[in-house]
């Protein structure tokens, strides 16, 4: 496999300004922050990668090293054995350059002015206050800025039409002003920033923004894409998650796999809670080619939550335009309700986030057994629990902990209502069939990590 030997990087924008400690911090090669760079860095190297395989990335560039030169205006940055589509005649993409040094600064941000050495867990306030404090570090939350953010979320592992779909949808978004937030991936996060790009073109809009929102245990599997401007690395897939929905004026979610599920399960886990009435507007959209993947959906969200779960979202099939349409809109009406209660456009504080929520699920199996699906419990509840499962599903397919867990120790194994359990294992079919799994998996070689109780 061909690679770049030996590259010299410089900082663009980030990172110009280091102390003493903080250098020290990054530079020592045997420290688990410089391990955490080094695994973002490959992540970020591998930009538009077709791969969501962990361990085959891995495999391929086990030789690659970074090694951080520090200089008195901040830090270097020396790479050996490279991807090369990272590179253009020897000289690194100027995108991927700065991505580089912005997955440097979140780190060192995170770890050295943020997280620091814990003696307690933090509170459901303080972890608020790490999501937005890394979020303006970055440049993300701006407060001249009106209400435009659109978040999408959906599948990396997607066809042809439905990423055509995401693109046209980008592209009525784009006509309309509004910026893209994603999980920074390709597939259906690509698709809306390409097609957003194209129609802030048309318009003449040159400050047009792409935001892709990462973690460390997803980035390598989901590495960002080449139209991101905006990258930000949050400590975890919870707080990641917290970024979104605080970040969001409407959110978008097309088709995709165990991850988009989980996505919507724990938003839904907020608009149903009582404290979060008119929220955060939710809009489902598709090529008519999806309309039997969303009826499975509905069937399986309306099966564990209840008929009143359809009053937290609209399914618009097809009809790019009228999604443009519907979402600026909703965005306009985002933009009322928080003038008139006098609310920040660009961080919803007001989001009340459910401690659990902000806490990290660590996939174990003991962890995922323990989890209760049952009818009494308040539909918030429940549907926060059903995003844990999801959560560790997406480890066990894509995650390098995951794998290995189900490597040494077999399929999890779930319980609960055989109502949720049978909706759930229908739907999990459905996505196994329609290849929504992994990448490199086909119907009939993918080996589920679950099992379900009997």
């Amino acid at each position: 496999m061909e690679k770049i030997a030996h590259a010299i990087v410089n900082p663009l924008k980030s990172l110009n300004l280091l102390s003493g400690e903080e250098i020290d911090g990054l530079t020592r090669s045997d420290g688990d922050l410089f391990a955490l760079f080094r695994h973002c860095a490959l992540a970020i190297l591998n930009t538009d990668s077709e791969k969501d395989d962990v361990a085959e990335i891995c495999a391929d560039y086990s030789d690659f090293d970074i090694r951080l030169i520090p200089q008195p205006r901040g830090l270097k940055l020396e790479l050996f054995n490279a991807p090369p589509h990272s590179f253009v005649d020897g000289k690194m993409i100027r995108g991927i350059q700065e991505h580089l040094f912005s997955a440097l600064r979140d780190i060192v941000y995170t770890d050295l002015k943020i997280t620091g050495p814990q003696t307690q867990p933090l509170t459901s306030s303080q972890t608020t206050n790490m999501v937005f404090r890394i979020l303006r570090n970055a440049g993300v939350v701006r407060p001249d800025q009106p209400p435009q953010m659109v978040v999408c979320w959906g599948g990396h592992s997607i066809p042809r039409e439905e990423y055509d779909y995401a693109k046209g949808v980008g592209y009525q978004l784009g006509l309309r002003g509004l910026d893209i937030v994603t999980g920074c991936g390709i597939g259906a996060m690509k698709g809306p920033m390409k097609g957003a790009a194209v129609g802030h073109a048309k318009q003449q809009i040159k400050t047009g923004r792409y935001i892709g929102i990462s973690e460390p245990g997803i980035i390598a599997s989901e590495s960002p894409n080449a139209i991101v401007n905006e990258l930000v690395i949050m400590p975890d897939i919870e707080q990641r998650l917290e970024a979104f929905v605080r970040l969001a004026h409407t959110i978008i979610v097309f088709p995709g796999g165990v991850g988009t599920v989980e996505e919507i399960l724990y938003l839904l886990s907020l608009l149903m809670h009582p404290d979060n009435s008119e929220a955060i507007p939710l809009v489902l959209a598709g090529p008519q080619s999806c309309r039997e993947y969303f009826q499975e959906l509905e069937r399986f969200l309306v099966g564990c939550l209840g008929e009143e779960v359809r009053n937290h979202y609209r399914v618009i099939i097809g009809a790019p335009d009228e999604v443009g349409r519907v979402v600026r809109a909703a965005t306009e009406g985002v933009h009322a309700l928080r003038r008139r209660a006098s609310q920040a456009y660009y961080f919803n504080w007001e989001l009340h986030i459910p401690p659990d929520l902000q806490v990290p699920f660590i996939p174990t199996h003991e962890a995922m057994a323990a989890l209760e699906l049952r009818a009494d419990m308040p539909k918030y509840t429940l549907a926060s629990n059903l995003r844990c499962i999801f959560s560790g599903l997406v480890s066990g397919n894509v995650k390098a902990f995951g794998i290995e867990q189900v490597r040494l120790h077999g399929p999890y194994k779930l319980s609960g209502d055989p109502v949720f359990l049978a909706s759930m294992d229908r739907l999990l079919k459905v996505l196994v069939r329609e290849k929504r799994m992994k990448l490199v998996a086909q119907a009939n070689d993918y080996q589920p990590c679950y099992q379900l109780a009997d």
